[in-house]
């Protein structure tokens, strides 16, 4: 059962050692002997310590919409999130376009890119500006500066929310200042991202990274994360998993570069 389904949430009481010998005891009550836990590196660094302190086997299954997770090339509900972002921004293309506006658009994303990258690629956003890569504001300008020269009718900015220059509000503040005859427009679209009917893609992987789970679990493969490279199952220590961080590919950022060109 996924934690929203659940009603569940991040408990504080288990970031203390009481807290976590309370829930090994619930644990025990119930006659569970092991755990499928479902999220990002905070649910699996509770479960490394958790395991450090009471010896449950773990295997992890990576749910997160940032897609950051090393070890696999999908998390559980990226999919399904830059396909409601995508669809999102479609929508206010077609307002670009008619009224002549730019757009700068906030996805979520406080750590990684991931969100805004491929939506904002999808979309044919003019910028997209992410956490992993320091954002040139005057190089931005400059860019839009030009596009207005050349009467480029729609112009798209995709912002991640963890952008150094603070969001779509930030970036927004500073072109209005610098370029004050554009008609400028902050759309953030937030949470709608996290909900919704999931795709087909993360109802498939997430089918066969739960079976993969209880399988390994089965074979005594334990304190892993389950994931998938290259079409293929892969297992990393949920300690590798924690520590290490996906990172977005430099072609990424040359497609980026090339098509807003």
């Amino acid at each position: 059962m996924h934690g929203s389904d659940a009603k569940s949430a991040r408990s504080k009481r288990f970031m203390e050692k009481e807290g976590r010998a309370e829930a090994f005891k619930q644990v025990k009550k119930h006659g569970i002997d092991a755990i499928v836990a479902l999220g990002g590196d905070g649910t699996f660094r509770g479960a490394v310590e958790f395991n450090k302190e009471h010896e449950i086997p773990f295997v992890g299954l990576p749910c997160t919409i940032d897609n950051d997770l090393y070890g696999t090339d999908y998390t559980i509900g990226y999919d399904t999130a830059i396909n409601t972002a995508m669809e999102a921004i479609d929508k206010i293309r077609d307002t670009a376009d008619a009224h002549d506006r730019l757009f700068i658009i906030e996805v979520m994303g406080r750590d990684a890119g991931y969100i805004a990258l491929h939506s904002g690629i999808a979309t044919g956003a003019e910028h997209i500006l992410i956490p992993e890569r320091k954002t040139d504001i005057e190089e931005l300008v400059a860019s839009l500066q030009e596009k207005e020269r050349r009467k480029k009718l729609v112009n798209m900015v995709v912002v991640a929310e963890g952008d150094e220059f603070g969001g779509a509000n930030e970036v927004a503040k500073v072109v209005k200042e610098r370029l004050p005859f554009m008609d400028t427009r902050v759309c953030i679209l937030g949470h709608i991202q996290r909900g919704g009917s999931p795709t087909c893609l993360d109802r498939l992987i997430a089918s066969r990274m739960g079976y993969a789970a209880v399988e390994s679990l089965l074979e005594g493969r334990h304190n892993v994360m389950v994931g998938i490279l290259n079409n293929r199952m892969h297992y990393t220590l949920l300690e590798r998993a924690v520590k290490s961080k996906q990172k977005i590919s430099e072609e990424w950022i040359k497609i980026v570069k090339i098509l807003a060109s």
